[in-house]
This record gives C-alpha cells, sequence and structure tokens, in this order.
C-alpha cells in the first residue's frame, strides 16, 4: 500500500496535479454558464465526465510535456530534479501513462455527447501541441494558452451540444491570462533556452520586453473580463470576483521584475491559483444568487 501511495503521489507530481487549478475553475464556469440556461437542468454525471475529460487530458499533455522534455530538464540544473531525468519514472513508464491517459480522455468524451467525441482528438492534438512548439516558435506560450482556452467552450459544449459566444468569450480570457503568465514563468530559464535553441519570447525578446508584452496580454485579459460581465445579466458577485481576479493579475506584475525574479513561483502558482479559483467561485455564485 504504500508502495502504491508513492508511486501515486510520484505521478500526480509528474503532472503537477496541484496546477489543475488553472483551467479546471474555467471549466466549471462553462459548465454552470450552460445549466443556468432554462433548457438545461444540472446533472451529476455529466460534471463528472466533464472533470474527468479535464483530467485526463491535462495528464496527457504535462506527461508529454515531461517526456519531450526529458534531455533538456536532465541539463537544467532547476529541473534535474524532475521526475524523468532524475530517475523516479522511466521514459517509458511515462509514454504508457501519455497514452492511457489520452484514450481514456476520448472514451470520456464519447460518454457526454457526439460534437466533443468528434472534437476531442482536435482538443488532444494542440495541448499535446504545445510540448513541439518550444521546438519550433516563440509563440509557444500562445498554444499553451489556447490548449487550456478550451476548457470553458468545451464544459459549455458538453451540456448544449453546441458553440455560444459567451464562453468563447471565456475561453480567450483563458487564452490571454496562461500566455501572459507562462511568458513570466520563462523568465527563468531565459539563459538556459538561449543557449539550447529552445523557443519562448523571453529568449527572444529579453526579460523587459517579455514583461511588457505579459503585462499587455494581462491588460487584454482584463478588458475581456469586462467584456463578459457586460455580455451576461450579472451582478455585485460577478463584479467582485473580476475586482480581486483584475487585482491578482496586477500583483504579480508588481512582484516580478527585471531585475528581480526571486518571486516567479509565487506569481506563477500561487497567485493564478487563488486568481482563478475566487474568480470562478464567485461567477458561479452570481449565475445563481
Amino acid at each position: 500500500m504504500i508502495r502504491l501511495l508513492k508511486t501515486v503521489n510520484n505521478y500526480l507530481s509528474l503532472v503537477r496535479f496541484s496546477h489543475t487549478v488553472f483551467a479546471m475553475p474555467f471549466a466549471l464556469i462553462g459548465f454552470f454558464l450552460a445549466i443556468s440556461k432554462d433548457e438545461y437542468s444540472f446533472s451529476l454525471r455529466l460534471l463528472i465526465l466533464v472533470i474527468l475529460c479535464m483530467i485526463f487530458a491535462r495528464n496527457a499533455a504535462m506527461g508529454f510535456n515531461r517526456l519531450a522534455d526529458r534531455r533538456y530538464d536532465a541539463m537544467n540544473p532547476r529541473t534535474a530534479a524532475r521526475e524523468i531525468p532524475s530517475g523516479i519514472i522511466s521514459s517509458r513508464s511515462a509514454g504508457i501513462f501519455v497514452i492511457v491517459n489520452s484514450i481514456l480522455f476520448i472514451i470520456t468524451a464519447g460518454f457526454i455527447n457526439k460534437l466533443t467525441l468528434i472534437l476531442s482528438p482536435v482538443a488532444l492534438l494542440i495541448i499535446l501541441g504545445y510540448s513541439l512548439s518550444k521546438k519550433i516558435t516563440n509563440l509557444c506560450h500562445f498554444i499553451l494558452g489556447l490548449g487550456l482556452s478550451l476548457a470553458p467552450a468545451g464544459a459549455y459544449i458538453s451540456v448544449t451540444g453546441s458553440f455560444s459566444l459567451l464562453p468563447v468569450v471565456y475561453s480567450f480570457i483563458v487564452l490571454t491570462w496562461v500566455s501572459g503568465f507562462d511568458i513570466i514563468y520563462a523568465l527563468q530559464d531565459t539563459d538556459f533556452d538561449r543557449a539550447h535553441n529552445i523557443h519562448s519570447i523571453p529568449s527572444a525578446t529579453g526579460i523587459k520586453k517579455s514583461l511588457t508584452i505579459s503585462a499587455l496580454l494581462h491588460l487584454t485579459t482584463v478588458i475581456l473580463v469586462i467584456t463578459a460581465g457586460l455580455m451576461y445579466n450579472t451582478g455585485f458577485l460577478f463584479r467582485g470576483g473580476a475586482m480581486i481576479f483584475i487585482i491578482l493579475l496586477l500583483y504579480q506584475h508588481l512582484i516580478v521584475k527585471h531585475d528581480d525574479l526571486s518571486r516567479i513561483n509565487i506569481a506563477f502558482g500561487t497567485t493564478n491559483g487563488i486568481a482563478s479559483i475566487v474568480f470562478a467561485l464567485f461567477v458561479i455564485l452570481d449565475m445563481y444568487i
């Protein structure tokens, strides 16, 4: 039993399961936005399927990312202790993990509705593609953002079987927000990425310009949050949640400076995790109160 728990913990660490808080709350926004319409009702079965899709998709994406980066992770002092380069999890086991989670994602999507089944391979291609994009383009941060941005629109489609404009706006919120904070996260590997020809905005433009680009993306996020509020008949709870979200966006830009990157992990993980959870909670409560 102890060995099993240790193995499970190793795989949770491999995929940084705690980072599920970035996209999962927005998937819940998409889900509850759909069932707030008169023609749809709450389904625990469907909610569980949506959550499982999120988990399987993210496991596949993160496992593939670690697999694709294993050679570079072994050379980078910051990442050398990760599970694959350190030998805690073998490349073969990680590959099986990715395949199993990819299959489970498609199967689970098939239990939701026909459209989610049809779109599941496309979603899988996007979220796995991020890991390869770092070898090709400096715009890889946007591909990561695009992958996570599928959460609110995908959850909405899971309920309704159709597209709608408002969940797409929430998807653009995730796209610009995630792309912006991923640029901040990439700052800590600027020199390593340049030395090993790994593409990123920081390695291409430098720290100062990257922080400016990230700030502009997050300014766009703020505009989109306001737009979402204007499109829906929102109340004080939405406005309160939006204000907290915006303040936390601003906070991460205040604590990460071009000459002081020591608080990147606070900005990347803690601040954005709290922002996502609080915003989603307030938005969902606002729909029903």
